[in-house]
């Protein structure tokens, strides 16, 4: 429902430092602590490790498309 009635469009967010998008921190009837992955972790290091090895293996995958793209679009991956 709050796709429809554009409640997302306006849902705060925060910046994932690794990914660099914005995650949903608000949202009528989602609990608030699955909105945060990190937060959704036990240990919190363990999180932070699993998120870094993902954003290399992306880096490392993204080599084969990076000759094709903008430089903007190459920039807007993740940072390790």
């Amino acid at each position: 429902a709050a796709i429809y009635s554009g409640e997302l469009a306006k849902a705060p967010t925060e910046r994932d430092p690794v990914f660099g998008f914005d995650v949903i921190t608000k949202c009528s009837g989602v609990p608030s602590e699955v909105l945060k992955p990190r937060d959704t972790w036990t240990d919190q290091n363990a999180y932070d490790h699993a998120a870094k090895k993902l954003a290399g293996l992306f880096q490392d995958n993204f080599t084969t498309y990076r000759d094709g793209v903008t430089s903007e679009v190459a920039n807007a991956g993740p940072k390790v």
